[in-house]
This record gives structure tokens, sequence and C-alpha cells, in this order.
């Protein structure tokens, strides 16, 4: 046996469930490396609930969703944290850590509702609207968080919502979660046509055929789908919230309306639980590689900045956030 066969072995019980012992093995050189590089750069490694399960139980230090991150972001001691997600959320470990490196493993990870909004777009908004406070999801640049009152993530946009003790705000970007979180305050919400690519193309149909051909299933759905969609559900929430739900209630059979990387990680952790997996894959968070991570830490390339200004105002945005408890 091999000292990286060994030196992985006990990663891989935590993927055995979802990876083939096979398929690990063309992994192990690349996750050696990568737990080489971490120890001599003094690095972590923030992965999102979307990246795939060698990356989130074989190599990351810290996972959740973009809230978790967020938040366990402010406490890392290590001089380089490499984001295995989207530029957001690297922009955002930025924010929250302006003295340390951040990297992310590839340029190109984007997102669809970031890109559907620019300052501009906001500052038009509050122009419109004048005095209704701005409520932005994280899912934004820096630039959009510097325009903001406020950030939220799906997790905690009821709660940051209800902070504000007013009946009129402006959510952006993602039209179908304020929708749905209008829905759950009563909040008059004014909303922007920004769409995630994953969660617009599930459809109520969807749901309802699953029911027919997995009798008894659960249905959990991620309030960046449509109304109707999260209508169908039987539950909605964030990762993290659908997460929790799994471990704590195990339903025999489960079905996670979202990225089909999380019914991945989570079905690794609870092996009695049968998951039914509608796949509609991220191909920006499937970006982030071993390979792509591990020549991050080698070369120490592609490191985030922020311009000061913008840092600043956008930072104030996400603490105010991170302060709703």
């Amino acid at each position: 046996m091999s000292a990286v066969t060994i030196s992985t072995d006990a990663l891989y019980e935590r993927v055995q469930n979802v990876i083939p012992r096979v398929e690990w093995a063309t992994m192990a050189d690349d996750v050696e490396a990568i737990l080489r590089l971490k120890r001599e750069r003094n690095a972590v490694i923030l992965g999102h609930n979307y990246q795939t399960p060698e990356i989130f139980h074989g190599v990351s230090d810290i996972v959740g969703d973009s809230l978790a991150l967020a938040r366990e972001a402010q406490t890392v001691e290590a001089d380089v944290i490499v984001l295995a997600g989207v530029h957001f959320m690297a922009e955002t470990a930025k924010l929250l850590n302006p003295a340390k490196t951040v990297l992310i493993p590839d340029l190109r990870a984007g997102c669809s509702l970031a890109e559907s909004i620019t300052a501009a777009d906001v500052r038009a908004l509050k122009a419109a609207h004048p005095g209704v406070p701005v409520v932005t999801y994280v899912n934004t640049s820096a630039d959009v968080k510097a325009e903001s009152d406020i950030c939220c993530t799906s997790g905690n946009a009821v709660r940051v919502i209800e902070s504000l003790g007013v009946d009129r705000v402006i959510m952006i970007p993602d039209e179908y979660l304020a929708r749905n979180i209008a829905a759950q305050t009563g909040v008059e919400v004014i909303t922007w046509p920004g769409h995630c690519e994953v969660h617009e193309r599930f459809t109520p149909f969807d749901i309802e055929q699953i029911r027919q051909d997995h009798p008894g299933v659960v249905v959990l759905a991620h309030p960046e789908c449509p109304p109707e969609v999260v209508a169908a559900a039987d539950m909605a929430g964030s990762t993290a919230q659908m997460q929790d739900f799994v471990t704590v209630e195990q339903p025999a059979r489960v079905a996670l309306i979202t990225e089909c990387s999380m019914s991945d990680n989570v079905s690794a952790v609870n092996p009695g639980v049968e998951f039914v997996r509608p796949c509609n894959l991220c191909p920006h968070m499937k970006r982030n590689t071993l390979a792509a991570i591990r020549a991050a830490l080698e070369h120490m390339r592609h490191e985030v900045t922020i311009d000061p200004e913008v840092a600043d105002r956008a930072r104030a945005a996400v603490e105010r956030m991170l302060a709703v408890r």
C-alpha cells in the first residue's frame, strides 16, 4: 500500500457511500498534495454545500451554506483562505478578512444571480423608491453590497427583514427568493428579475413526478425556486436547513430540490436515508476541482482583491447581517 493511500484512507471513509474506491484512487494524489500544501501555506479551505464530495468531505476545513461560511470566515486564523465556491463567496470572505490572502481556484466560477444586477441598478432602484431599505442577497458582487443597507442569505432572510421593523423593502436580486420571503413575512417586497440558473429550472410538474415515482418521498425545496415549486414542497429552506432536517428527522426517502452535489454530501453522512436525485448542476460550482484547488495553493493564484472604498461599505452591509441572530 502506497504512502498516499495510507494518508488518504481515513478521508475516504467519509465518502465511501458516494464515491467508489476505484474513483477515489484517481483523486488520492491531489488530496494528499492539498493536505500538504495547506500545512505549508497555513491555509484553510472553505467548501460550499454544492461542492462535490471529494472537495466537501475530503479537503475542506469549514463547510456549509453561504451564511455559515460568512460567519466562520470571521474566525479563521490561517494566513490563506481558499474559497471552494463561487466568486461572490470569495469576495465575502475577503471583506471579512481584509488582511488575509483569499484565493478562488477558478476565476470563471461566477453566479447568474450576481451577474443579474449592478451597482448602478441598485442606485436606480433607490432613486425610484427613496427611503426604502435595500436588503441584498449575499449572492451579489461587493459593488452591489456596497450600495445596500444590509445583506441576507436564504437561511436568515426572514430574520433580517423582520429586524428592520418596516413594512416595505427592496429585496434584490433573486425575484423568487424575495417573493417567497414576502409570503412568510407579510412585508411588501420590491423585487428585481434575477434568478438562479439552477433553481429556476425546477417546476411543479417535477415535484408531482417525483411523488408519483417515489411514493412517500419528503420533498425539500430551496427558496430560490419559483413560489409554485416551494408551495408544492413539504418544506422550504436553505441548504443548511435542509441538511439539518434530514439529519434530525431521518426521513426514509427524501428529494432535495436544489443543486446536485447537495444530495451527495448529505447522503454521505446519512446512509440510512434514500435520496431521490432530481439533478440540476451549477456549472460555476463545478469549476472547482481538486486539481484547481491544488494549483491555487501551489501557485498562490487567483487572489481576490476589492477596492478599499467599496470594501468598507460592502463590509458594513455584511456585518449588519451577521449581527442579526
